[in-house]
Parts: C-alpha cells; sequence; structure tokens
C-alpha cells in the first residue's frame, strides 16, 4: 500500500500538466484510504514542477526492477 513520503510512478502522460509516463514524484498526503494522493513532482535540482491530486489507478508504486531516466522538464 502506498503511504506519504513514498516515492510513486506516473502511470500516463498528463503534458497539459509538463509531466509524462514514468516520472517519479513523492506522496504527501493519502487520501481516503489510499484511493488518491497528493504527489509533488520536482526536478533534480529540486524545483517543484507541481503537486497534483492523483487517484490510485494513475500511480503506482516503486519496484525493484525500476530504471531511473533523466528528462528536461
Amino acid at each position: 500500500m502506498i503511504q506519504e513520503l513514498d516515492t510513486v510512478i506516473l502511470v500516463k502522460d498528463y503534458t497539459d500538466q509538463g509531466l509524462v509516463k514514468g516520472d517519479m514524484g513523492a506522496v504527501v498526503m493519502v487520501h481516503g484510504d489510499g484511493k488518491a494522493f497528493e504527489v509533488e513532482f520536482v526536478t533534480l535540482a529540486g524545483d517543484t514542477l507541481g503537486v497534483l491530486t492523483r487517484t490510485a489507478d494513475e500511480v503506482r508504486p516503486i519496484s525493484a526492477r525500476d530504471v531511473p531516466h533523466v528528462r528536461v522538464a
């Protein structure tokens, strides 16, 4: 189960908000026993790209098989 401060991965693109599938964010609040999450997305320099509410089907927990990547926001 995803909890506060967990790192999560977007499972689809949100280009209107500057985010794409695979972007990582930190959960800052859990809503409704894990039905939705406030997730903060930041650059590697620590600049916030956005704090967005995402439902449980829009993010997933990180896994041991994930490989991080870099892109310019």
